[in-house]
């Protein structure tokens, strides 16, 4: 194809015209833009309380999704509509997010994508900080990691929230791209690679067969392991790009992960859950009692009410010896009617019952 300098006259004017077009459409976007913020400030006045509704954000996002015209792919166009709310609503309000830190992390991409790029991310030390910033209000909302694809469930997330009066208002799908990062020019230079046990276990496959004797040191986070990188040319490190570019690490291998559909996801805590959005989820915990089928007659209520489960997991309830605690999510919205009838049957045989919250699901 020939560049702008071999383009005839013809080819000049037609791109000169294109580009005036797209000046054009600039213009009428940002004027577009600038109404959209001004109704988001009126919102905002006439309600004079929160102005973030996890459940309407969804169905914005959904709408936009039915009605992409295209070329832009449907993820695509929710991501920049997904910043257009995030920065509208920080006129008004401007929003707190506790993630687990340090900076780098997954749960940070995951604090971003949900939230976009307007509120104040504040990354904590433990999955229990951000639980704690939560409940104490010093954030309004926080991020936490539940489950990965290919290394289960998190039990410390789960686990806490058996003690902490937060709810679930919202989830994040994250896919998993690990990139092997250093300042060293190729492999043969590269003397050491740390990064989380859990992501070098996730690519295991590559680093045997491309890194074969390299001692593998596991730190606290990947974040940690890019900074150490890359303070040390002999070192690499196996994190995601928000870490490189955080740290100003060149990647040298990208997506060695084993599993090309790693995912974790990660759910939004807050001291409300969210009303129904027309797609939901809700979670709750709960336990049997000590007798014969006493687990069956907990799940036949689902059944009962064509009310389908999503996930099934079980804990220690760390309250007596061999006594756990079932984690469920089921698709529907606490206040749906078959949801409630089966929420008050389950309440009925449960020795314990807890309503995690019910949340849109995963837009994107």
């Amino acid at each position: 194809m020939a560049d702008n300098n071999e383009l005839t006259p013809e080819q000049t004017e037609a791109l000169l015209a294109v580009r005036r077009e797209i000046d054009r459409l600039d213009g009428e976007i940002l004027e577009r833009l600038a109404a959209r913020a001004r109704c988001a400030l009126r919102v905002g006045e006439i309600k004079k309380g929160p102005l973030y509704r996890p459940e309407r954000e969804a169905q914005v996002l959904r709408n936009i999704a039915e009605k992409n015209p295209g070329p832009l792919s449907t993820e695509g166009v929710q991501r920049i509509f997904r910043e257009i709310m995030s920065w509208c609503l920080g006129l008004e309000q401007p929003l707190k997010v506790a993630y687990l830190g340090p900076q780098g992390t997954y749960s940070e991409s995951a604090a971003s994508k949900h939230f976009g790029g307007a509120p104040e991310l504040q990354p904590q030390q433990t999955i229990d900080d951000v639980f704690h910033a939560v409940e104490a209000g010093a954030t309004a909302y926080g991020v936490v990691p539940v489950e990965n694809s290919t290394e289960g469930a998190v039990g410390r997330t789960l686990d806490l929230f058996m003690s902490r009066k937060v709810s679930v208002c919202g989830e994040v799908s994250l896919r998993i791209r690990q990139n092997f990062m250093t300042h060293a020019a190729d492999l043969s230079q590269v003397k050491r690679i740390y990064s989380h046990a859990q992501s070098l276990s996730q690519c295991n496959d590559w680093l045997a067969h491309h890194a074969h004797g390299i001692p593998r040191l596991p730190v606290s986070s990947n974040a940690e392991a890019a900074r150490l990188a890359a303070e040390d040319k002999e070192s690499a490190a196996i994190a995601g790009e928000r870490a490189a570019h955080h740290f100003g690490l060149p990647i040298l291998f990208a997506n060695i992960e084993d599993d090309p559909n790693n995912t974790t996801r990660f759910l939004v805590i807050a001291r409300h859950d969210s009303g129904p959005s027309g797609k939901d989820k809700t979670s709750v915990a709960f336990s049997a009692l000590n007798k014969p089928g006493a687990v069956h007659s907990l799940l036949q209520p689902f059944a009962d009410e064509g009310v389908s489960m999503t996930k099934f997991e079980s804990r220690p309830s760390r309250t007596g010896l061999w006594e756990y605690v079932f984690y469920v999510d089921i698709e529907g919205h606490r206040e749906d009617p078959a949801v409630a009838r089966a929420l008050k049957a389950l309440g009925e045989h449960a020795a314990f019952l807890k309503v995690l919250g019910s949340y849109p699901v995963a837009a994107i």
